[in-house]
């Protein structure tokens, strides 16, 4: 492992500039150029056609659907839309790229000069400007066999599924993100997480990082100070979750400071990102643009959005992430700090489907702010991680409304729909969970535990009343937890 200067140290010594270009793929019902299904998974090399396999002869075809949703993220990032823009071949081989290009847009993209501020923990806002959001189309994907980590290096040989050649991207580049100091990991991470955001309620993909939907490239350099020009930057590659970008950014400003203290210049590289250890390690160096020998696409025809059509897609926009939560906040009743930690967990749109579900705002924050939140902290996943819906929520809740069961039953049911065991009724029938309403035996637990305390009785009849928790603990166990406590205390003070 490379020598790393403390993080703390780091940021003291040195100013860090980020970049981040992040690619998200478009959910149209077919690829960029070709009517291959755009889908995801199955068996490799069965959603392809001759144009995503660029086989000789064959021609594409833009989908204008991508387009469409190309301007969407640009008009909801403030980007300027095009008149007019230009594909371009940007040349390189490797083997999940048949044609050796890739089509992309290179100094014409659909969208330009945009901004998005980003809200962190503490509610400070930290505006990105946007460089450029372009459209391009995504490689196959190699898989390398026998290598260690699955990369290519002593890999025996590999093997190339197509079907994901020709997926619509939009990427989108900033301009240098300066100023952020000792928070660029938490303004890096929540930047990508604003734009996932922002893509699933433009409905222009499913957003989904485990899947690679959206994906991050991370660009790291740093200065003596933020009036040094800026340093050599690196290149950390394909970063797919908030938690990695966090992580990626924060290493390579450790290992870069450590570098740079000991005279040893940066190298303009890519790097790639070890999720199991939070480490990144040398890919290739960087090339630079004119390597790619772009140069205008000559079997497609210039894009020129009507700007009739661009105010038309404007006037269509959803109510963007940031108006959205200001608006649930008001209907839920949350306090601003309430609210930041819902917006900090990515609870937002799972507490917003619970309560549409038929749970409170209160209760559906209580289970996914609580006990779910705890469960995805141990397992070390996200919310969105855990085998429970928010259907499942408003029904555990609803049977602790029903007085069907209480807390601790509910956790214990909770336990069990995470196990696969079915819905929470479900759960609660097949490990009897109910909650015990019949008075015969609540009555003998109650007679047993006052039988085997004569003292705690005594102390009641006494008037020391919070005595009478001595005794319903003991009639709780017997019941397995399935009393009524409140009716407990009732048949104890009857009797007593």
């Amino acid at each position: 492992m490379a020598k790393l200067m403390k993080y703390s140290e780091a940021v003291k010594n040195f100013d860090p500039v980020l970049g981040l270009e992040v690619h998200v793929e478009l959910g149209t019902k077919t690829k960029m150029f070709d009517a291959a299904p755009n889908e995801f998974g199955g068996e490799p090399n069965t959603f392809v056609t001759p144009v995503s396999l660029g086989l000789p002869g064959s021609l594409p075809v833009v989908n204008k659907k991508a387009v469409e949703y190309a301007i969407k993220i640009g008009l909801a990032l403030n980007c300027s839309i095009a008149e007019y823009c230009r594909f371009a071949r940007k040349n390189y081989f490797y083997p999940d790229l048949t044609k050796a290009f890739q089509t992309s847009q290179y100094d014409e993209p659909i969208a330009y000069d945009g901004w998005v501020d980003v809200e962190l923990e503490d509610g400070e806002i930290f505006r990105v400007e946007i460089e450029r959001a372009h459209m391009e189309e995504d490689a196959g994907k190699n898989t390398h066999i026998g290598g260690a980590d699955g990369r290519i290096h002593g890999a025996a040989y590999s093997l190339v599924d197509y079907n994901r050649a020709g997926v619509p991207l939009v990427e989108i580049v900033t301009r240098p993100i300066e100023g952020a100091g000792a928070r660029a990991p938490e303004v890096a991470a929540k930047y990508v997480q604003t734009l996932r955001d922002i893509f699933r309620a433009l409905d222009v993909s499913e957003a989904r990082m485990e899947r690679g939907n959206v994906r991050a490239d991370v660009n790291i350099s740093l200065r003596a100070n933020s009036d040094a020009p800026l340093g050599t930057r690196t290149e950390t590659k394909n970063v797919n979750s908030f938690r990695a970008i966090d992580k990626a950014v924060r290493y390579e400003i450790s290992r870069q400071a450590q570098l740079l203290s000991e005279g040893i210049a940066i190298v303009q590289e890519t790097r790639h990102f070890h999720s199991e250890d939070g480490t990144t390690s040398s890919g290739r160096e960087k090339s630079d643009a004119e390597d790619y020998r772009y140069f205008p696409e000559p079997d497609l025809v210039p894009v020129a959005p009507a700007r009739e059509w661009v105010e038309e897609l404007r006037a269509s926009l959803p109510e963007l992430p940031t108006a959205r939560r200001r608006r649930l906040r008001q209907e839920w009743q949350f306090s601003d700090m309430e609210m930041r930690d819902v917006i900090n967990a990515d609870a937002v749109d799972l507490i917003e489907a619970t309560v549409a579900a038929g749970a409170s705002p209160a209760t559906a924050r209580k289970w996914w702010m609580g006990e779910l939140s705890r469960l995805a902290n141990e397992d070390e996943k996200t919310l969105e991680e855990l085998s429970v819906t928010p259907e499942d929520v408003a029904q555990l809740q609803s049977l602790i409304d029903e007085g069907k069961i209480n807390d601790k039953l509910a956790r214990q049911a909770l336990d069990g729909v995470l196990k696969g065991e079915g819905s929470p009724r479900e759960v609660v029938v097949s490990r009897q969970l109910e909650i015990v309403s019949d008075d015969g035996p609540l009555i003998e637990a109650v007679e047993a535990a006052m039988a085997d305390n004569p003292d705690v009785v005594e102390k009641i009849r006494g008037g020391k009343m919070a005595a009478v928790g001595a005794l319903i603990g003991p009639v709780m166990k017997a019941t397995r937890g399935q009393a009524d406590a409140g009716r407990v205390r009732e048949l104890i003070m009857e009797r007593i």
